[in-house]
């Protein structure tokens, strides 16, 4: 077979002209010229697919599985088994799973369901707010944050802001928080919806948190005065049971601050929010007994002498 080939190529070199050379693809012969300096650029591209023959070289063998039948039918031998084995048991076989068992993983697949029962502790309404915030259906109401702090408004105004377009018309709100504890904040923000005012006002008010000194009476230690723009606010200690005798805003910040007995006035503008502030200062400026003497190196007893 090699012989025959050989004569075939060298009878089909004889006569084709010098300047081209057979190569074989596969069961097929070409004719390509031959290369001057470079090589053609289909050798450069894939070399691999053309194999050249040359009257001095040998072809390309090919092998054949004489010793295979492909009409045979081959049989699979799987391994043996070790001695150990333990089959594992069918799913069938186990315990069945009770309701109680089923609802608690669909719970924790799915979270709670609609049913309105929990077998593992969830809120029920949870799902219920994330249809209304994803879908729109229903009112939404933004959760009060649960950080013991209450919530007084102050002052709703509406304000407007002239612009190129005409006038945009906007509310201000002014909210005090506290928890009555001693801590009070004052925040003040604006939108153009009354609900959006009150929820910056109050998360400004949180960012702006005092702590008021008391005394046992929950009453001031000493008087103070505190001004903010043309507002200037005058506080007093009171006995006990004399109550917060005050007006407008400096009464809503003490009362939110826990401070029961005592008095102030608004002695400037009649201004909500610089009040409000004019309150903050003046707290401020009081510093407890305590907190005196130890700045002064001396014992409480002798403040009073």
């Amino acid at each position: 077979m090699a012989a025959s080939s050989l004569s075939t190529f060298s009878s089909l070199s004889l006569r084709t002209p010098s300047r081209f050379i057979p190569f074989q693809s596969h069961h097929h012969t070409f004719f390509i010229p031959k290369p001057t300096q470079n090589p053609p650029f289909y050798l450069l591209l894939n070399p691999t697919k053309l194999n050249p023959i040359t009257p001095n070289s040998t072809p390309a063998e090919t092998t054949f599985f004489d010793n295979t039948d492909p009409e045979e039918i081959s049989t699979y031998d799987p391994p043996e088994r070790p001695e150990d084995f333990i089959e594992p048991p069918s799913f069938d076989d186990g315990p069945m799973e009770s309701e109680e068992d089923i609802a608690k993983a669909y719970e924790e697949l799915y979270g709670a369901a609609y049913s309105g029962e929990t077998f593992l502790g969830n809120d029920i309404y949870v799902m219920d707010s994330k249809v209304k915030k994803t879908t729109g259906f229903g009112k939404v109401k933004k959760e009060k944050s649960k950080d013991g702090f209450d919530e007084r408004v102050v002052q709703v105004r509406r304000v407007t802001k002239v612009v190129k377009g005409g006038k945009q018309l906007h509310f201000r709100a002014i909210v005090v928080v506290g928890d009555k504890k001693g801590n009070v904040g004052v925040g003040v923000g604006k939108a153009k919806e009354v609900i959006a005012a009150v929820q910056k006002s109050a998360v400004n008010a949180r960012r702006n948190i005092i702590t008021v000194p008391m005394t046992k009476y929950l009453t001031f230690p000493h008087r103070s005065e505190g001004d903010f723009g043309a507002a200037r606010v005058m506080l007093r200690p009171a006995a006990p049971g004399t109550g917060v005798i005050a007006g407008g805003a400096v009464r809503i910040v003490l009362e939110m601050a826990g401070v029961e007995n005592a008095l102030g006035k608004q002695l400037g503008s009649n201004n909500a929010l610089n009040n409000a502030r004019a309150t903050v200062v003046a707290v401020q400026k009081m510093r407890q007994f305590s907190e005196v003497a130890q700045e002064r190196g001396i014992p409480m007893e002798e403040l009073w002498k």
